[in-house]
């Protein structure tokens, strides 16, 4: 059964909520951000500050899946994450 955009953002949140207050991760975890973030910007009436926030979400994963050290990759970007966890909660009322 598909995810709604509603569950998507959800199990995004909660992988980078994850994340924040694990400072670790998987390569699973960071393509998962990936594949979420692609579905969520393909809807249409998104608004361009949301694209430029799920692109730096995107970002995150694909830099995170790639990286040597992912959890270096995860404490580099703690501060983002906990934005991010926050600007989701926002997102979530658009989709």
């Amino acid at each position: 059964m598909p995810l709604n955009s509603k569950d998507q953002a959800s199990v995004l949140k909660d992988i980078l909520n994850n994340h924040q207050t694990d400072c670790c991760g998987s390569v699973a975890e960071c393509e998962q951000v990936e594949r979420l973030v692609k579905s969520l910007m393909a809807h249409t009436g998104i608004n361009k500050n949301v694209k430029g926030i799920l692109q730096d979400i995107y970002e995150y994963g694909q830099h995170g899946a790639q990286s040597a050290n992912l959890d270096a990759h995860i404490q580099s970007h703690q501060g983002q994450l906990s934005n991010w966890v926050n600007d989701i909660d926002q997102i979530s009322g658009q989709l």
